[in-house]
């Protein structure tokens, strides 16, 4: 995860294919995810199809600074930007209220995790799609999350429009983010650590 050159080419093929609505299988800071524009209604469905996913089960959005929160989310407790800047490992906090999101992006109750990613790919995409990108693990659900590149199936590689390269070659294990809960008012607790 320290290589942190990112080939120009492999960077521009990934931001053409979520201007066009298309899917990416990409590296991020915990697993390989399959992303796309998280505004786009009709790419978010892509990615529910692809996974075979039960669409009550929400999905997670990656930014790559948390001064972006307030243009997705209605209330941002203060605590938040302590929490995402203390951080030792990556963080998903998931949100009351979301908005200027797909409607399928956004969990039942409003609800939308968001992870201010650490990840030269993912900082460089982000900060030149400038909009949120959609991480959810790149297999099928109920299928065991990919470690690495290699672990994941041929269907997922195949039912995407673009795989990025960086990366692929790293063996090491990812792990899921920690991922915790925080309403209005402040108070959080861990759904996953």
């Amino acid at each position: 995860m320290n290589n942190s050159f990112v080939n120009r080419n492999d960077l521009n093929k990934a931001l053409d294919t979520l201007k066009n609505g298309g899917l990416i299988l990409y590296p991020t800071d915990t697993i390989w995810g399959i992303g796309c524009d998280a505004t786009n209604e009709e790419a978010v469905e892509k990615v529910f199809a692809l996974k075979g996913r039960d669409k009550a089960k929400s999905l997670i959005i990656l930014l790559h600074s948390d001064n972006q929160l307030v243009s997705y989310v209605n209330d941002v407790p203060e605590v938040a930007y302590e929490l995402i800047e203390y951080a030792d490992k990556p963080l998903t906090i998931v949100y009351s209220k979301a908005k200027n999101l797909a409607p399928s992006a956004i969990a039942e109750d409003g609800s939308i995790g968001i992870r201010i990613v650490k990840h030269p790919f993912c900082e460089q995409l982000l900060q030149r799609f400038r909009k949120p990108i959609i991480s959810t693990s790149a297999n099928l659900s109920g299928a065991p999350s990919p470690a690495c590149f290699d672990d994941i199936a041929d269907s997922v590689k195949q039912g995407v429009d673009y795989v990025v390269e960086f990366n692929q070659q790293q063996k090491s294990n990812g792990k899921s983010s920690t991922v915790m809960k925080l309403d209005p008012s402040g108070k959080f607790e861990f759904l996953r650590k």
